[in-house]
């Protein structure tokens, strides 16, 4: 499928996620739909178990959902096959994860640069996006540091610098100051909010952070595996 431009970012219609067999069957999702506009940093709260993770699995294309449709950037992911998912996922999606995801053994520089290397992105343009990216995180007098020689804030803010890094149209986000005590976390989320408007993406972030809620453009809430505009 041709990809179609659009001022939608992110379509979900009608999603169903069940695991397990009836009668013992989890339901995680039940007819989930809502759409997140392009530039939007959209929240998705909703208490522990209430299936964000899930859906935030089927939007990024890591996950398949039982029923409905979900499209990114103009592309209906049902279309795609494994191929076209995994040209998304590297090309057009950048992921951050609670557990921050950093390579031990690769200095914070290198773990940016590892999206740019598995494109084959030309050295000079590595580098100097890297460099660029270290620096709009805060980060750039930590460059050659590996992942245990930085805090968790640093580590977290290394890994927003990674999704970043080929300039994705839409970062997802699940749970991105779990890991963080208060203050580091609310550095994070106006952080996480900064590079939204300086890189013109897309955001879509699961979270119970107070701070990002505020900081949202919207809210979404899943409960009994259904959406819940705020």
């Amino acid at each position: 499928m041709s990809q179609i431009a659009t001022r939608t970012m992110v379509r979900v219609e009608e999603i169903h996620k069940s695991y397990g067999r009836e009668p013992a069957a989890v339901h995680a999702l039940r007819g989930v739909s809502f759409e997140v506009g392009r530039g939007e940093l959209v929240a998705l709260k909703g208490r522990s178990g209430s299936g964000k993770t899930t859906l935030l699995n089927i939007v990024g294309g890591l996950d398949t959902p039982d029923r409905g449709r979900v499209s990114v950037d103009g592309d209906d992911l049902s279309d795609l096959g494994e191929e076209g998912l995994l040209a998304l996922r590297r090309d057009r999606i950048g992921f951050v994860f609670q557990s921050f995801g950093l390579i031990p053994i690769l200095t914070a520089a290198e773990n940016v640069g590892v999206p740019l290397r598995m494109r084959r992105a030309d050295p000079r343009e590595r580098e100097e996006r890297v460099e660029l990216l270290l620096s709009l995180v805060g980060l750039a007098d930590h460059a050659e540091q590996r992942p245990t020689e930085l805090s968790g804030g640093q580590q977290q803010r290394v890994a927003i610098a990674r999704a970043l890094a080929n300039a994705p149209a839409l970062l997802i986000a699940d749970e991105p100051t779990g890991q963080l005590d208060a203050e580091t976390g609310h550095a994070v989320m106006e952080l996480l909010r900064a590079v939204v408007r300086s890189e013109q993406v897309t955001a879509l972030v699961a979270t119970h952070d107070a701070t990002l809620l505020d900081l949202a453009d919207r809210v979404l809430e899943l409960r009994d595996g259904r959406i819940v505009e705020h």
